[in-house]
């Protein structure tokens, strides 16, 4: 870590941000609502983050913990608020709902009928305050056969299609190492709050936005629904290359490394056979379009082979540079945390925690040139600003230390 070069933004915020002024309610835990709450705090966006008094969000121990919390957590929830409060309590959903009362958004990922159990209900959430938003993050939806099922991201990816294209042929299908669903459910969470506070901002009105992980997942399935209606065709994994587009795939070098190359342009077809010395498949015109090169991609990738075997990594993308073929390497973790582009476009974040040691975390995407996203504050303790929400909702010193005295509140007094 100490001779990896990082870039740096300043603690308090060069813009407010284009999200400033919307105020966030977050009760989701773990990754999908979480992530969405993070990204709306990223540009600018207040978060009021409601976590158990007891433990908190349980990925504040997941993965690798530093100081007893998990370093993830300066990720999902920089930005953000914490108030940590029960709400299996009467006295805290009451405070749930005045919140909600206040709130442009709330962001929920409990399982179907949770909420309602509460006595939150979104829909008399939405009478009591019209202008609401409400985004609910579940397995399967709030309809349907399968809705009261429990759903994390891993099913979700194998529902909608993922899991059974990935790995090589023949072998167990392997899962994407992260939480891809719970991402994906997320990112479609966020087109679903703008697209309803843009509707809010003409109407007043606010609404319900239903998003099921694994629907979040079938939408980024490209083609498979359509070709096996028409084709009866069931893709399945293929390893390192894409089906149907040709040539595109991982190819050995001499030093063990993999250059990937996608060649499946046409003209960058055609550099790419002449750089290599093959003029000849160049100029075929069985191999002028796709659909040719897919009925001869073995032996596009044979040649393909031969050529990278006798060469190092480096030494391919050079020269796949050099004539502009799409071309890179597998990088590793440690590849990003020393890669110039990623520096330089603001990608390789150092923060200090509270114990004054620094930490590497992802920059902000996307990049917006009037209104870029901000870091501008630390991922919270438990219960961090507990006493501060409470009182900004009217709530008196007496009444927060009782609430906190039963439990049903964790502060930092």
């Amino acid at each position: 870590m100490e001779n990896i070069q990082t870039s740096h933004t300043t603690a308090a915020p060069t813009s407010a941000g284009p999200l400033v002024g919307v105020k966030v309610l977050e009760l989701g835990q773990l990754i999908a609502g979480p992530f969405a709450g993070k990204t709306l705090a990223d540009f600018g966006a207040e978060i009021i983050k409601v976590e158990s008094p007891e433990a908190g969000d349980p990925l504040r121990k997941w993965r690798l913990l530093k100081e007893g919390t998990s370093i993830w957590w300066q990720v999902q929830s920089r930005n953000k608020r914490s108030l940590a409060l029960d709400l299996r309590s009467q006295e805290g959903q009451d405070i749930v709902r005045r919140l909600a009362s206040e709130a442009d958004v709330l962001i929920e990922n409990f399982r179907p009928g949770a909420m309602e159990g509460w006595g939150l209900d979104p829909e008399d959430l939405l009478k009591a305050n019209p202008g609401l938003i409400v985004l609910r993050v579940s397995g399967y939806g709030q309809t349907g056969p399968y809705k009261n099922r429990p759903g994390f991201g891993v099913v979700a990816e194998a529902m909608g299609g993922l899991r059974h294209l990935t790995g090589e042929p023949g072998r167990v299908p392997v899962r994407v190492g992260v939480s891809i669903g719970d991402t994906l459910a997320a990112l479609h969470g966020v087109i679903g709050i703008l697209l309803a506070l843009h509707h809010k901002k003409n109407t007043g009105e606010g609404q319900i936005i239903d998003v099921a992980l694994y629907e979040a997942v079938f939408n980024c399935m490209e083609s498979l629904l359509p070709e096996y209606s028409a084709f009866n065709a069931i893709r399945g994994a293929a390893g390192s290359a894409l089906p149907g587009i040709a040539p595109t795939n991982a190819y050995l070098c001499r030093d063990g490394g993999y250059a990937l190359i996608a060649g499946n342009g046409d003209s960058i077809f055609r550099r790419l056979m002449i750089m290599i010395g093959r003029p000849d498949l160049a100029q075929d015109p069985s191999l002028a379009n796709n659909d040719g090169r897919v009925a001869r991609v073995q032996e596009l990738d044979e040649v393909i082979g031969a050529w990278t075997i006798q060469r190092t990594v480096d030494e391919v993308l050079q020269a796949l540079e050099d004539v502009s073929v799409p071309s890179g390497r597998i990088y590793t973790i440690e590849d990003i945390a020393k890669d110039p582009h990623y520096l330089a476009r603001g990608m390789l974040e150092s923060i200090e925690l509270n114990d004054g040691s620094k930490v590497l975390v992802p920059g902000i995407v996307p990049k917006l040139s009037k209104t870029p996203g901000q870091r501008h504050r630390l991922a919270p303790s438990l219960g961090q600003d507990s006493e501060t929400i409470l009182k900004e909702v009217g709530l008196t010193d007496h009444q927060i230390q009782q609430l906190i005295e039963r439990g049903v509140v964790k502060g930092t007094s």
